[in-house]
């Protein structure tokens, strides 16, 4: 049997000039608020039927650059009562290993206002990898199944090990089981390191956890990403992440899981060296836009993207033109 090998090339961007294909259709609002979420929302909820997850990255105790949670609230009480947000157990140890510790974190951060199912409570199960070359299965949060469809609710952010954070990364580690799948994307098999597999391996094997969720759903799984307190450390690391120095810039929303995390890439590099300098060298360093070639590679979606502003009738709009007056981030 051969050896796999990684792909490379994860620590060079590739200019919308230098990409090839479809496009897809993203939105973009600046309104950074309850209201600008349930715009965002507004374009995609006709593709959620059933039962409906949210799969959101709840946080560490008290972790200041999470999704606010009244706006959550606001979303989930108005447009979707019956929803639950899912979540799965941590690899390592901390307030969010165990499942008794985690419902006491979930406590903690205020997400109180409707069920959340810790999905690899009572175990996992595993979801088939189509074309995958490092699994043909990865093992999930068995609740997973119980949905009907999934709203992907995203933080966009930076990632120690990953770069960035998006929707990629969301349901990529975030619906894994916390002992099964999660450790079978971050840790060779008899390694004493649980940490040891890193750069384009690890955006491969987190990018082929993502399509087996995606392609679980189908056509009944949609994508947010809130780009707001981009630190470049996840929320995983709670109150000790780096202080946060990009500026905020917005919200997207799209059905295509490689154009929205594209899109979130291209507006931070479309940003002055000033602006964008932390978070560019934190993707780069850890070979992070492998998340992107990787996902084009499997077939997961579009790097070509039409952008439309729903602030201005979903009139166009260019990455540039989108961050042109964003601010310096304060508090």
């Amino acid at each position: 049997m051969s050896k796999v090998i990684p792909g490379s090339g994860g620590d060079r961007y590739i200019p919308a000039c230098a990409r090839t294909g479809a496009k897809s259709a993203v939105y973009f609002t600046r309104d950074l608020s309850a209201e600008g979420l349930l715009k965002a929302y507004a374009k995609i909820a006709s593709r959620l039927s059933g039962k409906v997850g949210i799969k959101l990255h709840t946080g560490e105790p008290h972790g200041p650059n999470i999704i606010p949670r009244p706006w959550v609230e606001k979303l989930v009480k108005e447009q979707l009562p019956d929803a639950a947000i899912v979540e799965t157990n941590t690899y390592y140890d901390g307030d969010r290993y165990t499942t008794e510790d985690h419902l006491k974190t979930i406590a903690t951060n205020g997400w109180t206002f409707c069920p959340v199912d810790i999905m690899d409570a009572e175990g996992s199960l595993p979801f088939p990898v189509k074309g995958g070359k490092w699994f043909t299965e990865v093992e999930m949060g068995k609740n997973l199944a119980n949905y009907d469809s999934l709203l992907v609710l995203t933080h966009f952010k930076g990632h120690s090990k990953g770069g960035f954070g998006g929707s990629n990364k969301n349901i990529g580690i975030g619906c894994a089981g916390g002992q099964t799948g999660k450790k079978a994307i971050h840790t060779t098999p008899g390694s004493d390191d649980m940490w040891d597999i890193s750069y384009e391996e690890f955006m491969e094997r987190m990018t082929e956890s993502a399509k087996a969720v995606a392609d679980h759903f189908g056509d009944r799984i949609v994508y947010i990403n809130v780009m707001r307190n981009m630190s470049v450390s996840c929320d995983c690391e709670g109150t000790a992440a780096e202080p946060v120095v990009t500026p905020n810039v917005g919200i997207l929303v799209s059905d295509d899981i490689l154009a929205i995390d594209q899109a979130c890439v291209d507006l931070v590099y479309a940003m002055t060296g000033e602006q964008n300098h932390a978070l560019v060298e934190r993707i780069e360093s850890r070979h992070g836009l492998r998340q992107l070639t990787y996902m084009k590679e499997l077939g997961m979606g579009n790097d070509l993207y039409d952008l439309y502003d729903l602030d201005n009738g979903e009139a166009p709009l260019t990455p540039a033109d989108a961050v042109r007056d964003v601010k310096p981030f304060t508090e």
